[in-house]
């Protein structure tokens, strides 16, 4: 894991190898950190991301439920396949759609899905 600090409003995370219940407790930390601030963006980065069990899952719900009540909008970005499919049969998709602050419906595509950016 390592961050890219190169737009201070909008912190990247890069997540890498295995996020599970053994490492994610890192990942959490620095969710916590970055987001201690207030900033107005997290991204999660996943392109490197080889495996996740439900202990990383429930770190990405937990960064998105702590930048609602501080006010940052999370978005994951290049999300494996299977990240991605994990994320839809969890419904973790449809809450990452929400806009910050939830007043609004959660987007839904062609399908009736629920849709977020990953």
């Amino acid at each position: 894991m390592s961050v890219d600090r190169s737009d201070p409003d909008v912190p990247v995370i890069l997540v890498g190898g295995d996020l599970a219940y053994t490492t994610a407790a890192p990942l959490r930390v620095e969710v916590d950190r970055l987001l201690g601030p207030g900033p107005a963006g997290l991204v999660l980065d996943f392109a490197d991301l080889q495996f996740i069990d439900s202990t990383g899952l429930s770190v990405i719900v937990h960064a998105w439920r702590e930048g609602q009540q501080v006010g940052t909008a999370l978005r994951l970005r290049a999300a494996p396949r299977f990240l991605a499919t994990i994320l839809d049969m969890t419904g973790v998709t449809g809450l990452l759609a929400r806009p910050v602050g939830g007043d609004q419906p959660v987007r839904t595509g062609p399908d009736g899905q629920p849709t977020a950016t990953a």
